[in-house]
């Protein structure tokens, strides 16, 4: 049975879970659940809406860990939504904030949604554009 406090709603075409303020040990199966029920609409992105979220413990980092882990090896996407600065915190004390694309609003996360291939942003590191830059040049220089 779905848990009320991880709503999915779909929003533009995208599946978009909202997390309550807290995710913690007592609901992160709820939101692992959430997660599953929200990608199994086959669509190429999901958001996770942590505009309400306050504080979310190690359990709950290890549920979208894994949503991410699993939607990158089905050409998919995850996506977060992080407003709160203290949520946020936690992301790059963990270094989650480099792994999983993150966005401060709602609008900012859709936008970017259908630019979202094969469980990578469109955008681009550093890293990416030399490699790209290297295969560009002629082997002999």
């Amino acid at each position: 049975m779905p848990d009320a406090r991880f709503t999915v709603e779909v929003v533009r075409g995208v599946p978009v879970v909202a997390a309550p303020e807290e995710i913690d040990i007592t609901n992160a199966e709820a939101l692992r659940a959430a997660l599953s029920t929200a990608a199994a609409d086959g669509h190429g992105t999901l958001v996770v809406d942590m505009t309400r979220t306050r504080f979310c413990d190690s359990s709950g980092l290890h549920v979208l860990i894994a949503a991410h882990r699993r939607a990158g090896a089905e050409g998919r996407a995850v996506l977060l939504v992080i407003p709160g600065t203290a949520v946020l915190r936690v992301f790059a004390l963990t270094g989650m904030d480099r792994v999983i694309p993150n966005f401060t609003s709602l609008a900012e996360a859709l936008a970017q949604a259908p630019a979202t291939a094969n469980g990578r942003s469109r955008q681009r590191d550093e890293g990416d554009a030399r490699a790209e830059d290297q295969e560009a040049q002629p082997a002999g220089r």
